[in-house]
């Protein structure tokens, strides 16, 4: 048996077999984990378990360009794994729980792969995965072909949905992948929000990519903004991996773009903002998205990424809490913070959700281990998380729940340990969320 990376090690609910099944197994270390609750941690995925094991594969950037989404995420798989120790009791039978973590590499055919590997491979019951459409939409294909029940947050619905095939006003193409994130309308609401809170020319300079992001925002975002008002100035579409600007950022110096907005990937947009310092384009709002989520990224800008505005889909004071695990969104936060010496990510609220929606639909299901049934679970799934309350079956389309995104800035931190910290300043989508602080021009 091949050893496997300590990050993509499985997390095993010690259960403690017979001896019998140790020596059908043929496997001493199945005895071992039985007595040490910490070798049965690291119990390799592929350890055969009979019927009463669950399997959960995650997948999310852990390394690459989008590394930043998975920072916390081992963070996440602790408290889940934690919650999940005892197993999971359902229509009176008592399951163990295994989670097969991998890292995607930011790439889409490497997450494929490891998909197909947790599909074929370690036989996963259920697929968890997050974290833009270069991670997401191929996981999600891979259990769409397979017929693998798969649950994936944090790419904006409409590039997960018509990213994949979806047409718009036709049935749903997709049996066994759901999905729960924000998506253009609530991007508009809070763009539309957040923007008026400082007096500009309206005048809206792009920066969106030819990839399944950036084409869903051109399509669908661009006139909702046009609609109330902004006029959109777009250079065009670029490739992912562009290295030089310079045309681009002529154009919206030329058009004398006083609102600026992105979604790219985060290595191109520190490369354009630099450009864009060094030829003195400053626009009065600097709106980034997909890019200048985490505080790992906007430190890594220096002064350039002060007063930057971002969308924030959870924050530790958002006013929700994780069922399966009892974590308060605040809890979650200074958790994390504690144990890793960082600052909190806001990654942190839907990696968790997807735990709680994992957990919500093998409870809900009759028998875990039918995909199809288990599918059909997610179909009409309710569940609270951190994130707020997902009720699947009630639009905007099938397959989807309509999350929250609010509008807020990259400030200089008052006090304390970090350098920066971000403050609210719109909450459109949630009315919950609490307000902290009034938009500030950028330049």
């Amino acid at each position: 048996m091949k050893s496997r990376p300590a990050r993509e090690r499985s997390g095993v609910i010690p259960r403690r077999p017979s001896r019998r099944q140790i020596i059908q197994g043929g496997l001493a270390v199945a005895g071992m984990a039985a007595a040490s609750p910490l070798l049965a941690g690291c119990r390799k995925s592929g350890t055969p378990a009979g019927g009463n094991q669950l399997k959960i594969g995650f997948v999310s950037p852990r390394t690459g360009a989008t590394a930043g989404f998975g920072e916390p995420d081992g963070y996440v798989l602790e408290l889940a794994r934690k919650a999940l120790a005892a197993g999971l009791a359902i229509g009176g039978k008592q399951y163990e729980v295994v989670v097969v973590e991998k890292d995607s590499q930011s790439n889409p055919q490497r997450s494929a792969q490891v998909a197909n590997e947790l599909i074929t491979g370690d036989g996963v019951d259920l697929m968890l995965t997050t974290s833009t459409p270069e991670t997401v939409n191929p996981v999600s294909d891979a259990c769409e072909a397979a017929g693998v029940p798969c649950i994936s947050t944090v790419v904006p619905w409409e590039a997960w949905y018509f990213g994949r095939g979806g047409k718009p006003g036709a049935p749903s193409p997709f049996k066994f992948t759901y999905h729960f994130c924000f998506g253009v309308e609530q991007f508009a609401n809070a763009y539309t929000h957040l923007w008026p809170q400082i007096e500009t020319n309206k005048k809206l300079g792009v920066m969106w990519p030819n990839d399944a992001d950036g084409n869903a925002i051109r399509q669908n975002l661009g006139p909702l903004l046009a609609k109330a008002g902004y006029t959109v100035v777009d250079p065009g579409a670029y490739t992912d991996g562009t290295n030089d600007y310079s045309s681009m950022i002529a154009r919206l110096k030329s058009e004398q773009c006083e609102i600026f907005n992105a979604f790219p990937i985060p290595p191109d947009f520190a490369t354009f903002w630099q450009q864009a310092a060094q030829q003195s384009y400053k626009p009065k709002i600097a709106q980034i998205a997909k890019t200048g989520l985490f505080p790992s990224q906007v430190e890594a800008l220096g002064d350039i990424g002060v007063g930057i505005a971002g969308g924030c889909y959870w924050s530790p004071t958002w006013p929700y809490r994780s069922p399966l695990t009892n974590v308060s969104s605040q809890e979650l936060g200074d958790g994390y913070q504690k144990s890793s010496g960082k600052q909190w990510n806001q990654q942190l609220g839907p990696s968790l959700a997807l735990f709680d929606a994992a957990a919500a639909a093998l409870r809900a299901t009759a028998n875990p281990k039918d995909k199809a049934a288990l599918a059909r679970a997610i179909a009409t799934l309710e569940v609270d998380t951190p994130i707020g309350h997902l009720a699947w079956g009630k639009g905007p389309v099938a397959n989807v729940v309509a999350t929250p995104i609010v509008g807020g800035q990259w400030v200089a931190a008052a006090g304390g340990p970090y350098k920066l910290e971000f403050a609210i300043c719109e909450n459109s989508s949630d009315p919950k969320v609490p307000i902290a602080a009034k938009l500030h021009a950028y330049a």
